[in-house]
């Protein structure tokens, strides 16, 4: 894979840069050693790279805030009306989080498994069976038929789902603009949403819908437009996350054997949380500080905007001993992949849940596979790392 530009001996990081995206982790290295507070004064951010400091900045809303957006490209100060309590700090974001909690109970999740793993094999036998596919579209459509289990969309209307949500998170070129396709189908996806909320209002079921609608914590309620907000966010960013992290595993199991051996004698769990660590799908969030900060020396001004490397602080040797290396047995207690604090994320559970169900199925089914390499392709995102296709031969059992 390529490695990111540099100049003159000094490390430059651009989320932006297809190079980067292709293979961050050594940048991230020399981040976290040469410049643990950077600087892009192009794009008009700072980073931290260390695992300490992005651990401590998760865990302090109040300094670094979520009210901007947590991306570069969609940085406003409206961001809420976007990504609902993604972009919103406490209380306000404690109130949402405790009204969502309500619906996304620990109890709901643990009782999707039987519908994961008949959706899992809905869409990977017949794959398997072939013996020839790409792993990467055809896991794409799991998370998609399970959130939508999950929030009870009809099954007539998963398909389109996932072509929206497709688009939701592709960009075609290498700059921070967001393309017009993004706009539309947000629309399209937001008011099936609002139809479906609706229809809820109506005739309340035991779905994750009727639940938001119903959650109420004295007397307050979420209104339609904070569903669609969090419906949105489980709907999409939920599904590709799961999607990446599949293709990761799958990927990284066939570049580590030994590995891979640990993991098919019954380690599934330690081959998600290792993956998790190791090549997760999020890469990084922005934040904005709150108020003057001095970080490693230098007085960070109140209104900037600073990227969190979560990436990075999961390979960081300081907390993780040989941390480039892909260990099913390592310690990963620490790992940052969800998040931590108060915007920890919602879902892991069900992220967890889905990945164990999907490596489960496949070790149940799969002896031994390879990846054709020409014909790998990588997701081209400056928040998501994943493969866009990962073409794969398997010898089933």
């Amino acid at each position: 894979m390529s490695a990111a530009p540099e100049c003159e001996g000094l490390v430059l990081y651009n989320p932006f840069d297809y190079a980067l995206q292709e293979n961050p982790y050594p940048i991230y290295a020399r981040l976290r050693d040469e410049a643990p507070l950077y600087r892009n004064d192009e794009l008009d951010f700072w980073a931290l790279s260390r695992h300490a400091d992005v651990n401590a900045a998760f865990r302090d809303p109040a300094l670094f805030s979520s009210a901007h957006g947590v991306t570069l490209e969609m940085w406003d100060a409206a961001a809420a009306d976007l990504v609902g309590f993604l972009a919103m700090d406490p209380p306000r974001h404690t109130r949402m989080r405790a009204l969502v909690s309500r619906g996304f109970t620990p109890a709901r999740v643990a009782g999707l498994e039987p519908a994961v793993r008949a959706v899992t094999r809905e869409h990977l036998m017949p794959a398997l069976e072939a013996g020839t596919f790409d792993f990467a579209g055809v896991v794409s459509a799991i998370p998609v038929y399970v959130v939508s289990e999950l929030l009870g969309v009809p099954r007539a209307d998963r398909a389109e789902m996932l072509r929206l949500s497709e688009i939701l998170i592709t960009r075609h070129d290498g700059d921070a603009g967001i393309p017009q396709s993004f706009w539309d189908a947000g629309l399209a996806l937001t008011a099936r949403y609002r139809e479906l909320i609706a229809e809820r209002r109506a005739r309340p079921r035991d779905d994750l819908i009727s639940a938001l609608v119903l959650a109420e914590i004295d007397g307050d309620r979420l209104g339609d437009e904070e569903i669609v907000a969090v419906l949105s966010l489980i709907g999409v960013a939920g599904n590709e996350s799961v999607t990446k992290l599949a293709a990761n595993a799958w990927y990284q199991a066939w570049l580590h054997p030994g590995q891979r051996a640990i993991a098919w004698a019954g380690a599934v769990t330690a081959w998600v949380e290792e993956t998790l660590r190791y090549d997760g799908s999020a890469q990084m969030v922005a934040r904005r500080l709150t108020r003057d900060t001095v970080l490693h020396g230098t007085e960070v001004p109140a209104g900037a905007r600073v990227v969190l490397l979560g990436a990075s602080a999961n390979r960081d040797p300081r907390v993780f001993p040989h941390a480039d290396r892909y260990d099913l047995t390592r310690d990963t207690g620490q790992a940052l992949a969800f998040g931590s604090g108060p915007h920890f994320c919602l879902g892991a559970a069900l992220a967890r849940l889905q990945l164990r169900v999907m490596l489960e199925e496949l070790v149940a089914a799969v002896d031994g596979y390879d990846i054709d390499e020409k014909g790998i392709e990588l997701v081209h995102s400056p928040n998501l790392r994943g493969f866009r296709a990962l073409p794969t031969e398997v010898t089933l059992r």
